[in-house]
């Protein structure tokens, strides 16, 4: 049986194509041949907003299997942790995976797109195992980042990746060995 892997890209003019794509071919070489990836193109990229990204990213969810994995990375990570927090569709994931995401609110960055993120590991559906991993390294969204995350979903499996930068250094081992680990 293959499982679907939904893979939300960052932001950034050429992201999908010049950069993200990178973190796709690693997860698809960590995880192997019984994984299907899914790689939408999020809408207007250079200068994404929360509202049609989360609804690009709604419709995403509606057309998975029960039981996909769920990757998002930096800005797409936020809003599909947001998205899956104020809107989860009625559907069990195996479990949801952020890369860089940048905290949106107090102590991180400020917006006035969304609800603070400082409890939302109690809004984020029941049971769906959380992991997020970031770089020492990031220059894009600080490291500090991380730990507003921590606090905010202490559910959460934390990957503090050691000298990696906002890319993870184009490698995913890692994740793929923990979807492997729950699936």
């Amino acid at each position: 049986m293959t499982r679907q892997v939904l893979f939300i890209q960052g932001a950034g003019g050429g992201t999908h194509d010049e950069w993200d794509h990178r973190l796709v071919a690693s997860l698809e070489e960590a995880l192997g041949p019984d994984y299907e990836m899914r790689y939408p193109r999020m809408p207007n990229e250079a200068d994404p907003d929360h509202l049609s990204w989360k609804e690009a990213i709604a419709q995403e969810l509606a057309s998975l299997d029960d039981d996909a994995v769920l990757v998002g990375h930096s800005y797409g990570a936020t809003v599909l942790v947001n998205t899956l927090a104020e809107d989860a569709p009625e559907r069990s994931f195996r479990c949801l995976m952020l890369l860089a995401p940048p905290f949106l609110g107090e102590g991180g960055w400020p917006t006035d797109e969304v609800e603070s993120q400082e409890k939302l590991g109690g809004t984020l559906p029941d049971g769906l195992p959380v992991y997020i991993y970031h770089g020492t390294e990031d220059e894009e969204v600080p490291f500090a980042h991380l730990e507003l995350y921590a606090r905010a979903i202490p559910q959460a499996v934390i990957r503090r990746l050691d000298n990696r930068d906002h890319q993870l250094g184009n490698d995913l081992s890692e994740v793929g060995k923990d979807i492997k680990s729950l699936v």
